[in-house]
């Protein structure tokens, strides 16, 4: 058998444990790394050099500040002034979230932007009698397009980055993903508030829900 079908056959293994997750993912992604070694794919010494890679430093670093931002209730006290700000209405509390999910996914996790910000939108929601599903949308819409303003943002961007240095060309800095993330992010926030609006789900909460 040769050494591409052995490759093949682990890649397929270690795909369906991902999909799976029968056993945790830190265990299969690093069970994947020790077989390529063992079975000879790439040379000992570099099993667990990815973890010195400046990306995965960057990576980590971003999730630790994160994490800091949201434990302190940073995040959250940013989203809810915003929205304090905006008022109750359903066009201003949407234009709201948009915009503080934009500003935090641009320097934050996306999913930890959306999480943080999921319970002041319901129970924002739950006060004001609007439907939750017409804001949880732009909320998550927002998270996404707003990762794409800087380097940070989504981790495409930061592989994208580490990619052209590993290659011994000059990585992108760390707003120039802003010259086509900002015109995105306005563009889908004025497609939201005059047309996407009119395409929103209208779900009510159930009486009995529990809001945080």
């Amino acid at each position: 058998m040769s050494q591409a079908v052995k490759c093949l056959i682990l890649l397929a293994v270690v795909a369906l444990l991902f999909v799976t997750e029968l056993i945790p993912l830190a265990i299969t992604a690093t069970a994947g790394a020790i077989a390529c070694g063992l079975l000879g794919f790439i040379p000992a010494k570099q099993v667990f050099s990815g973890l010195s890679n400046s990306t995965v430093v960057l990576f980590a670093g971003m999730f630790i500040v994160g994490a800091a931002m949201f434990y302190t209730g940073l995040a959250q006290k940013i989203g809810n002034t915003v929205v304090h700000f905006c008022g109750t209405g359903e066009n201003s509390l949407m234009f709201g979230l948009m915009l503080v999910g934009t500003l935090l996914s641009s320097v934050l996790s996306n999913t930890g932007t959306a999480a943080c910000l999921l319970p002041v939108a319901l129970g924002i929601c739950a006060a004001a009698k609007i439907p939750a599903s017409r804001q949880l949308m732009p909320l998550a819409f927002a998270c996404g397009w707003g990762g794409i303003i800087t380097m940070v943002g989504t981790p495409p961007n930061i592989i994208a980055t580490g990619a052209l240095t590993s290659a011994g060309l000059e990585g992108f800095g760390f707003f120039e993903f802003a010259w086509i993330g900002i015109p995105v992010s306005i563009a889908g926030m004025l497609y939201m508030m005059f047309i996407g609006k009119h395409l929103l789900p209208k779900v009510e909460l159930d009486a009995d829900q529990e809001i945080e």
